[in-house]
């Protein structure tokens, strides 16, 4: 008997111990294809932070807000990208999305025109043509835009303009106004001079959330524990790009093709500005205001309508985010 005890643990000790939990595969979709705001996330990536914490990350390039939301509301990504606003639409339609750290705790969506084209602000827009992709979020929320500005929502006419593309639709005047992204806006101050016009939402009071992180709701009730560590990291990684981007612009450029290094730099510098508020900077970073929030859903059930209302109070959380992580606001160009 104790050969055979002796016999059994030497059979023990030759055996390979199990292996460790397998990571868990976590999609993360894009509202649209990198650039300088998706950064800390390759970034974290890079590091290895995510991996680190059992989360084996990809990364997917997305095709609009409209499409990431109701991509994570379905549960066909847990993670994804979205502006807020295109994210209450979506819940109202039965979306199963839950925000949890805001991007840009300004809006970033600006409307961008030709002074030549014979526009010179949104009174002009009616009988013109503005560009962008069908999933875009100033789409998605151009009843709003247009009711703010006092404007007929059918006076204008969309054109399907993907978003690489808006400039050169601009420039050959296929379109009179292009939608896009403040933190683009010196690309394209380059390009046009002091021919360019533009507007950003905030400047005629619509000021809604921007891009955000969310996730699918029962996702989040199923797996607590990793949201919570994906969303730290992912603050952690925006406070570190904060502090110096370089690295972070480095990890991008390694993983997206055909980026201007130069432009994504400028890009981050508006990017700062459009993720500082009270809120990011006091609270943490990426904090989402409560009062804020039902300013947005009031927006969004004004102009849009609500197609099965619900307690805006379910469509955040910020019980994730690490309060000790706050947006450092004199890293901010004035």
């Amino acid at each position: 008997m104790k050969a055979l005890r002796i016999a059994g643990l030497a059979l023990a000790l030759a055996v390979p111990a199990a292996p460790g939990a397998a990571a868990e595969a976590v999609n993360l979709i894009l509202n649209w294809t990198p650039t300088a705001d998706h950064s800390p996330f390759y970034y974290a990536k890079s590091q290895g932070w995510y991996e680190k914490a059992g989360i084996d990350l990809t990364i997917e390039v997305g095709k609009g807000s409209g499409v990431s939301s109701l991509k994570v509301g379905s549960g066909g990504s847990p993670f994804g990208i979205a502006d807020l606003a295109t994210t209450l639409v979506a819940k109202s339609k039965g979306a199963d999305v839950v925000a949890l750290m805001s991007i840009y705790a300004n809006t970033g969506q600006t409307f961008y025109w030709l002074k030549s084209y014979g526009v010179n602000g949104p009174k002009d827009f009616p009988n013109h043509k503005i560009g962008n992709p069908p999933g875009d979020a100033s789409r998605v929320m151009w009843p709003a835009f247009a009711k703010a500005a006092g404007i007929a929502p059918d006076s204008v006419n969309f054109v399907n303009v993907g978003p690489t593309a808006k400039i050169a639709a601009l420039k050959s005047h296929t379109v009179d106004i292009i939608s896009d992204f403040y933190n683009e806006h010196d690309l394209k101050v380059i390009e046009f001079g002091a021919d360019l016009g533009y507007v950003n939402w905030k400047d005629i009071g619509l000021n809604p959330y921007g891009n955000s992180l969310i996730v699918n709701g029962a996702y989040l009730a199923k797996n607590p524990k990793l949201v919570e560590d994906f969303v730290r990291i992912s603050q952690k990684a925006y406070a570190a790009c904060v502090a110096d981007v370089a690295p972070c612009l480095k990890a991008l450029l390694d993983h997206a093709s055909g980026l201007d290094k130069e432009n994504q730099q400028r890009q981050w510098e508006r990017i700062k500005f459009l993720m500082t508020d009270e809120f990011t900077a006091t609270k943490a970073l990426g904090w989402i205001d409560a009062e804020r929030m039902k300013k947005d859903y009031e927006l969004v059930q004004t102009y849009l309508g609500m197609e099965k209302p619900f307690d805006v109070n379910t469509a955040f959380s910020t019980k994730m985010l690490d309060q000790s992580i706050k947006m450092d606001a004199s890293k901010v160009k004035k």
